[in-house]
């Protein structure tokens, strides 16, 4: 990294991007339409880019989007369905889109489901939606990220990397009990492991990659949880939440930077045990690039029908 980040855990989204200008980018924020996922599809519409909000709602997200180009008279945010736990969906989605793609922000996310639930191809459901789904969409996006010169995707994970690896052998845990933190865990680990693979795989087609942990902050992502249990002290507003990923997106500081994890706007330690909380750092195995490779080889020969 060129030079040191002036932000942190209680740094905002619009912070982070105050003057910088995202005029003529062409911005897909899936789950864009709530949570930090909607606070960031704000800050990059303030900024100037044209944001598509990509859901499984788009009926809710249309009324969203239209309130913030009224407030926001510049902006330009449309809003376009995509179910991530369906690769029919996704496929649909990508031959859709015919432009440029300057920023990929993969967002949306399931966590805890209670019960153990597969998609129509087999996978368990939080797999499926956090990292396949994703992986897919951004497979499929390929060549419009490479038309961009400079493209940037980033894949928000969680400090549930720290509780769990990928479980190679058995990722939809057909002998593994089904537990549902540990499956969130695996699939945020992967989310994490993709932006390693992105750096390595299409670092010559100038798309960078990064993960980020967006830190605890109340969403409906927790309906499965009984809400967020984090101590209140450590918890963060859904604008501070969203700053790591509008400084991923984004941010000059991050320019050509690729294949890193952070957390609280800066990288975190590589640990190669979990401490006490509140967690911090990121597991050793959920950077090391040979994981990487190995799941990205899972992914395109074993259960996705898409091609890299």
């Amino acid at each position: 990294m060129t030079s040191p980040i002036p932000f942190g855990a209680s740094s905002t989204a619009v912070e982070v991007l105050n003057g910088v200008d995202l005029t003529g980018r062409n911005v897909i924020v899936t789950g864009g339409a709530g949570g930090i996922g909607l606070e960031t599809s704000r800050v990059l519409a303030a900024a100037g880019a044209a944001v598509t909000i990509a859901t499984r709602r788009p009926y809710d997200a249309e009324r969203t989007a239209a309130e913030l180009n009224q407030a926001m008279p510049k902006a330009r945010l449309r809003v376009r369905h995509l179910d991530l736990a369906d690769l029919s969906s996704v496929q649909a989605f990508v031959e859709s889109w015919n432009e440029p793609l300057h920023i990929l922000v993969n967002n949306a996310g399931v966590m805890a489901i209670p019960e153990l639930r597969r998609t129509a191809e087999g996978r368990e459901m939080q797999f499926a939606t956090n990292y396949l789904g994703h992986f897919a969409l951004s497979l499929g996006l390929r060549a419009h990220l490479a038309k961009a010169n400079g493209s940037r995707i980033v894949n928000v994970a969680s400090t549930g990397n720290l509780f769990a690896p990928v479980f190679w052998d058995d990722p939809d845990f057909h002998f593994i009990p089904y537990d549902p933190l540990l499956a969130y865990a695996q699939s945020k680990t992967a989310c994490i492991l993709m932006s390693v693979g992105f750096a390595r795989q299409w670092a010559s087609d100038g798309i960078t990659s990064n993960a980020l942990n967006p830190g605890a902050i109340a969403t409906g992502l927790q309906k499965h949880t009984g809400g967020l249990r984090t101590p209140e002290h450590l918890r963060k507003t859904v604008a501070q939440g969203a700053a790591t990923s509008a400084l991923l997106a984004g941010s000059p500081l991050l320019e050509a930077v690729s294949g890193r994890y952070f957390d609280d706007c800066q990288e975190p330690p590589v640990v190669d045990e979990r401490g006490s909380a509140p967690f911090s750092g990121v597991a050793r195995y959920a950077v090391d690039e040979e994981n990487a490779a190995r799941l990205w080889m899972m992914a395109t020969q074993r259960m996705l029908a898409v091609r890299s």
